[in-house]
């Protein structure tokens, strides 16, 4: 198969996925919402976003199993595979451990944490205790998924993405009711998540029967290579994060759950819109460590140039759609009005604007090894975007929280 056609369907599988998971997340949320309440979902939408942070567990090894895995692959070097893939894999396993150690701590400070949530704290607990797991089960299974992005076939690891988004909305709709609404959603939410990994896991030792998994192929000299490059990775995982997650506590913690409705029905929906814009970016990472191994310096700068432009036109039209038909939307979408949603989708898209293209950029210099530049400027821009939250909020209300995100975006 053509590099040029491998790339096509890569990009093809990513939108695919992304675009029906988007129309599934647009169908279920305002049935959940439905069936909670604000204050129920606001709960659930506080507890996600801190257990987002989940995220920062990973190191920034995600992209360098990738990275290393495209690398290597393209060099034929299946030794340097293995000794990627077993050093990533055990820190993976200390850092899910970790995590559950975190949940743990979480789940006993229930009372303290979340002392008028609604919810007993003997069901919080539990939500706490099953997402701690899920998240150890996704880390420990990343690199598994890391390793069918290296090979480049985001068809497979997209197809499990995809599996897993649709049998969750069929869970979700079949099962959920208000008792016991939030442990049944962190119970589906466990399903789905160790299915996935599994296919993960089968794929990858399927596509590389000379992919092995044990100790003597742990190299601490592979570590030292890989955290070199994963450092600044994390600041870009660390900055995202921030960026994701924050506003929704910053929120919750100022105004109260209830209020984090409103601005979480335009993130979710800006959200909806942008993930499969943003897909791009992850096809050329790959891609892009391919070309740099070969020193294709010209077919670099093409791919580079078409992605980028690709991903503003597109987030261009959605922006010019949203301003027209935003309010009818939303409107129609959760079945109830929330008056500032419009606005604040408005200014979230508009961040995405610069935001989108520039997500190709930093794919592009992550799969040639270059992450210095991109990701100080990223963590710089979270740590902006935090402050910014706090000192507006109290001011401009939710505008204020989303505002200050285009502004630190068109700033970079």
């Amino acid at each position: 198969m053509s590099v040029r056609k491998r790339f096509t369907i890569n990009l093809l599988a990513t939108w695919s996925d992304h675009v029906l998971g988007m129309l599934l997340a647009l169908v279920l949320m305002p049935l959940v919402l439905g069936v909670l309440g604000d204050s129920l979902y606001g709960t659930w939408v506080l507890i996600s976003a801190v257990a987002g942070y989940s995220g920062l567990l990973s190191l920034g090894l995600g992209p360098t199993v990738s990275r290393y895995v495209a690398t290597h692959h393209a060099e034929g070097d299946t030794a340097k595979v293995n000794r990627v893939v077993n050093a990533i894999g055990a820190v993976y396993l200390v850092m899910s451990v970790v995590a559950l150690a975190i949940a743990g701590v979480l789940a006993w400070l229930v009372p303290v944490l979340w002392p008028h949530s609604g919810v007993s704290v003997a069901e919080l607990r539990w939500v706490i205790l099953i997402l701690g797991f899920n998240v150890a089960v996704s880390i420990i299974g990343s690199v598994f998924g890391g390793v069918l992005v290296g090979l480049q076939r985001f068809e497979l690891e997209r197809a499990f993405v995809l599996g897993s988004g649709v049998v969750r909305f069929v869970l979700t709709l079949t099962m959920l009711q208000k008792e016991w609404g939030l442990l049944l959603l962190a119970l589906i939410f466990l399903a789905t998540t160790l299915a996935e990994n599994l296919g993960y896991v089968c794929c990858a030792f399927r596509l590389m029967p000379e992919l092995k998994i044990s100790p003597r192929y742990f190299r601490w000299q592979t570590l030292r290579e890989c955290s070199s490059f994963s450092a600044f990775a994390f600041l870009e995982v660390l900055a995202t994060k921030l960026i994701e997650s924050t506003d929704c506590i910053v929120i919750g913690c100022v105004l109260g759950a209830e209020a984090i409705v409103p601005y979480y029905v335009a993130q979710r929906l800006c959200q909806y819109i942008s993930k499969p814009l943003q897909c791009i970016a992850s096809v050329c990472l790959p891609r892009a460590g391919e070309l740099h191994a070969q020193g294709n310096a010209a077919e670099l700068r093409h791919l580079t140039a078409r992605a980028a432009g690709l991903a503003w036109m597109l987030v261009m039209g959605f922006f010019i759609g949203a301003s027209f038909f935003g309010p009818m939307l939303l409107a129609t979408w959760v079945h109830k009005s929330y008056s500032q949603s419009q606005t604040i989708l408005l200014l979230l898209l508009a961040g995405q604007l610069v935001g989108t293209p520039m997500k190709v950029v930093t794919s592009v210099l992550f799969g040639m090894g270059d992450v210095r530049k991109p990701s100080l400027i990223y963590i710089v821009e979270a740590l902006a975007n935090f402050a910014l939250s706090l000192a507006l909020i109290h001011s401009l209300g939710l505008a204020g929280v989303a505002g200050q995100q285009q502004d630190l975006q068109h700033g970079v």
